[in-house]
Parts: structure tokens; C-alpha cells; sequence
């Protein structure tokens, strides 16, 4: 087991590839060669997730709702993922707090971010999103 990666090691790439996976799904010029299933494979049944403005949605509504938003930014839009920290674990589930900083339309924006995810040998860096909560840092301007 010592060879493999650590549990935070594979959260933490799963958060970058996945945030990579939402420029190329927004990004119009993009979409076309992003496959859809990639993220449908790492929204763990039961999924949850806390919005920033504060509504709860279950894994169909995060879904559907990053489904129905393909092609939906121009090539500006960009998402970096800062400061990601352990929190909580045990052998087969943590707890990772990162911010999330996005240029969307011009306008900047941050959400500090804390995601529980369970490992999965069948999800690309073996983990799967269970819980996924956001809270703004700085909304974008209206």
C-alpha cells in the first residue's frame, strides 16, 4: 500500500481535474471534445451539495444542472483552485477545504469550498464527491 497515493493526494487531484473538466464543459470553443460521463462518474450516489447563496441540491440537480450549462462561457472563463488543506479523514473518506477562484464575463469571484469524498476504484483518481459545500468570499459583481 505504500506505493500508492494518499488519500488527500488523490482528493486533491480529483478537485483540479474536475474544476479542468468545468473550463473545458463552459468553455464554448471547448465543448465539443469533453466527455460528459467523466463527471457523472465522480458524483457519488447520494451526492449533496450547499450552494453559495445557500441552496441545498441532490447529485440529479448538480447533474443536470452541469449538463444543461455546456457552452455556456466564452474563452475568457477560467477557474484556479488555491489553497488546498486536509481535513478530517479516515482509512476510506476526507474532508478537503480549497478555494475555488473563478473570471467569469470579466468579472472575479471566489467561494471557499469544503468537499467529503470516499474512495472508489472506479472513479479516475479513486475518489467520489459525497458532499460538496460553498460559501462566497467575494460574489461576483453584479
Amino acid at each position: 500500500m505504500s506505493g500508492e497515493p494518499s488519500l488527500f493526494s488523490r482528493a486533491s487531484a480529483e478537485i483540479i481535474d474536475l474544476h479542468r473538466f468545468f473550463v473545458d464543459w463552459f468553455v464554448a470553443a471547448r465543448a465539443d471534445a469533453v466527455e460528459f460521463g467523466r463527471f457523472e462518474a465522480v458524483m457519488g450516489e447520494g451526492l449533496t451539495m450547499v450552494a453559495p447563496n445557500g441552496q441545498i441540491l441532490d447529485r440529479d440537480a448538480v447533474v443536470d444542472h452541469i449538463r444543461t450549462s455546456r457552452a455556456t462561457c466564452d474563452d475568457g472563463f477560467s477557474i484556479s483552485i488555491e489553497d488546498i488543506r486536509p481535513g478530517w479523514q479516515d482509512a476510506d473518506t476526507i474532508v478537503i477545504f480549497y478555494i475555488e477562484a473563478q473570471l467569469r464575463a470579466g468579472k472575479h469571484s471566489r467561494r471557499q469550498s469544503s468537499a467529503v469524498f470516499t474512495t472508489s476504484s472506479s472513479a479516475p483518481n479513486g475518489v467520489e464527491w459525497r458532499h460538496l459545500h460553498e460559501t462566497w468570499l467575494q460574489a461576483p459583481e453584479d
